[in-house]
């Protein structure tokens, strides 16, 4: 084999990706701490800075080995020791292209945003250090199993064998449609069924408390994504050119697609509706990216908008407190969009390009390819949703019976920033405040009743109108 030359163009590429797709965490944080009541949003954003930390450390420990080692079990576990705290992986390769460790850190952040994805199913009512345990055991029997099915290829050289999604089923997800989306989705209704409804859930209103942190954290998702599926080509090339500009087309048609279904539905569009379709576009352009083309990529995203703006109400009616539409977003749109490369595959785009294996390329359904494809997608896909849903459920029971996932009805009620952390978001009571009385004393103007102020609220504190 001629030795590979370090491509410094692909290195710095990654390197950056790397640092968008990190960007996305705090970008869920604001989004999904905006969508809860002001009593929870700490808690919200809390969750995921948590599995930010916890994740980046066990990923390095024995992660990316079971995820990313050789197969030692029929495409189903990475060997957990080969990598164990990285060994061997610092050193520079005259051989590749890319330095390891670049991979490394492009793949954690990764497993950080899956676990992160999953809090919003649970919001308001789970205990945050059991929520931390949760976490640490479901990337370790869950993530980085799943990750090693789904993106575990076969290298050049042959020296990493794994990934039976991948390799066996030849299922195509390109970025994580199945590992990422699918895997939270199917993990966050498991985990809404074991802690129960929120107290008040279908007999009163629960709506978000900031929609303007909702929309930011919307846009930095936006942002960050391009480099969770542009940064997926591992290199600076044409196949990242593709994947970026389907992921720009596909999220804005997923946003058009809610908007219009709200519009149609409700006789509103809302800016709730707006920033859930940008991210229903983009989880199911996600595994789709390199395989369909830009006109493709739009109708997969104007239907994820559509799909998802229906599939969040039936919460309601199937009986399930999801709170932050995990399962109506991630879920749904994460097995349309891994589903649709069966219709829409074509080998124009680049994983459907010939090769020596196939001379004729790869096409879906709708491009004469048949069923083929379609079938890999839809078991690849079942396969995913299956086992995250089981296990999760196990774990998220055992927890539950032993030391307790859901907080009792009291600190639901009072807020779990205040019974998780002894914070508030917001410091409501200094408002107005003045600096008579001398540093540090504060004097604030009683609340008016509702008759002199013409209002139309009763004369309660903002602190409780907000709680």
């Amino acid at each position: 084999m001629t030795p590979l030359e370090l491509n410094s163009g692909d290195t710095a590429w990654i390197l950056t990706s790397a640092a968008l797709v990190l960007l996305m965490t705090p970008g869920l944080a604001l989004f999904y701490g905006g969508m809860v009541r002001a009593k929870s949003v700490l808690n919200m954003m809390m969750m995921s800075f948590g599995a930010l930390a916890l994740i980046s450390v066990l990923w390095v420990l024995y992660g990316y080995s079971i995820a990313f080692g050789n197969d030692v079990g029929l495409g189903l576990l990475g060997n957990p020791i080969e990598y164990l705290g990285l060994n061997g992986l610092m050193a520079d390769d005259p051989e590749a292209s890319l330095p390891a460790m670049a991979f490394v850190g492009f793949q954690a952040v990764f497993a950080i945003i899956t676990a992160a994805l999953i809090s919003g199913a649970i919001a308001d009512r789970a205990k945050f250090g059991t929520w931390m345990i949760f976490i640490g055991i479901w990337v370790t029997l869950v993530y980085f199993p799943i990750a090693h099915w789904v993106f575990a290829f076969t290298s050049d050289d042959g020296s990493v064998v794994g990934g039976w999604i991948a390799n066996n089923l030849a299922a195509i997800d390109f970025a994580g449609g199945t590992a990422v989306h699918i895997n939270a989705g199917a993990a966050g209704l498991a985990l809404a069924l074991v802690l129960g409804k929120r107290i008040g859930f279908g007999k009163e209103p629960i709506r978000p408390h900031n929609l303007t942190l909702v929309m930011i954290g919307a846009g930095l998702l936006w942002f960050g994504w391009f480099g969770f599926n542009a940064g997926s080509a591992v290199a600076a090339d044409n196949t990242a050119s593709v994947v970026w500009v389907n992921t720009l087309v596909a999220t804005a048609a997923g946003t058009l697609g809610w908007l219009l279904t709200e519009r149609i539905r409700d006789g509103k569009p809302t800016s709730l509706g707006a920033a859930s379709g940008v991210v229903a576009g983009l989880v199911a352009i996600t595994p789709a990216c390199s395989s369909v083309s830009p006109v493709g990529a739009i109708i997969i995203g104007a239907i994820a908008g559509a799909l998802c703006a229906l599939a969040v109400g039936l919460k309601y009616k199937l009986g399930y407190d999801d709170s932050l539409d995990v399962v109506g977003v991630h879920l749904v749109a994460g097995l349309w969009g891994t589903i649709a490369i069966g219709f829409f595959l074509t080998s124009e785009a680049p994983a459907g390009a010939p090769t020596e294996e196939t001379p004729a390329g790869l096409n879906g359904l709708f491009y004469g390819g048949g069923f083929d494809q379609l079938w890999r997608q839809v078991v690849g896909a079942v396969a995913v949703m299956v086992v995250s849903f089981v296990i999760t459920y196990l774990i998220g029971l055992i927890l539950e019976k032993t030391i307790g996932f859901r907080v009792d009805k009291d600190s639901e009620l009072d807020g779990v920033d205040s019974s998780e952390h002894a914070e508030t978001a917001y410091d409501l009571g200094t408002l107005g405040a003045t600096r008579r009385g001398g540093l540090g004393t504060t004097t604030t103007r009683p609340a008016e009743p509702a008759e002199a102020t013409g209002n139309g609220v009763d004369s309660k504190s903002s602190e409780e109108v907000t709680a």
